[in-house]
């Protein structure tokens, strides 16, 4: 996940149409439903903590995780600027969520936008899955999401472009993907351009995200070799059946 290391400056930007404030409520209900109890939570990928936040302001304390110090940097910049009582619902490591062990355990265990999705091999699935494991409490659950493989294979991933500006700089993304259809790999080739509106220069970047798109049956096979079990799946903020044109599915495991 180190890939986010040279555009996480500009991660906020591409990502501010992203609804954080619904995706926050739906994980928020989702732990009402099958860890009312919870208090505490452990969110694997926490990135700059825009779902943490959120989160910690329904009242849960979180722990965060992330590889990329960037990220890091930038979340801990944004609490220096909440509220004392809100900031000190939060804290964060950095760390590979394949490896790390903070020697605590939790009520919830999360892992969003994807982040599973970038553990592209059996060997990082299963490493990633245990570290969840041995961060719950027994009976708590695990919620991530990832790209549901029906819909991958179904409506093939093309070429997109994104557009976005704040009062500094112009962000144009363009993304180009390679499909690998024998390891369930997508190589997503992002070519970047940030245009400085004040001297008008204008910096590109090249980076590569490989994703894995995952199936159901593996899910559950992986899972249950670390001792967890799904309880349920469904389509990401709807909790309509996961289908054909389903790309983010969620997914619930209990120990």
């Amino acid at each position: 996940m180190s890939v986010f290391g040279n555009y996480a400056r500009y991660y906020d930007l591409l990502y501010r149409d992203k609804d954080y404030v619904g995706e926050a409520k739906f994980i928020h209900q989702l732990i009402q439903t099958y860890a009312p109890n919870a208090q505490n939570i452990l969110e694997l990928g926490c990135g700059t903590l825009n779902h943490a936040v959120l989160l910690a302001n329904e009242g849960y304390q979180i722990h965060g995780v992330d590889f990329s110090l960037s990220m890091l940097q930038k979340a801990s910049d944004r609490l220096e600027e909440l509220p004392t009582e809100l900031a000190s619902k939060l804290k964060f490591t950095h760390g590979d969520i394949r490896l790390c062990r903070l020697n605590e355990t939790f009520d919830v265990v999360v892992s969003l936008f994807h982040v599973i999705s970038y553990q592209t091999t059996n060997e990082d699935l299963l490493a990633a899955f245990t570290t969840a494991k041995e961060h719950l409490k027994p009976g708590g659950i695990f919620i991530f999401d990832v790209w549901y493989g029906p819909a991958v294979l179904t409506e093939r991933p093309a070429v997109r472009v994104k557009r976005l500006e704040d009062e500094e700089i112009l962000v144009t993304r363009i993304a180009e993907p390679v499909m690998h259809p024998n390891e369930n790999l997508v190589d997503v080739n992002y070519q970047v351009f940030i245009r400085d509106k004040s001297s008008n220069a204008v910096e590109e970047l090249q980076e590569t995200h490989q994703m894995r798109y995952l199936f159901k049956p593996e899910i559950e096979l992986l899972l249950s070799e670390v001792q967890i079990e799904v309880i349920t799946c469904c389509e990401w903020l709807t909790n309509q059946n996961a289908g054909f044109d389903t790309w983010g599915v969620y997914f619930i495991g209990v120990v």
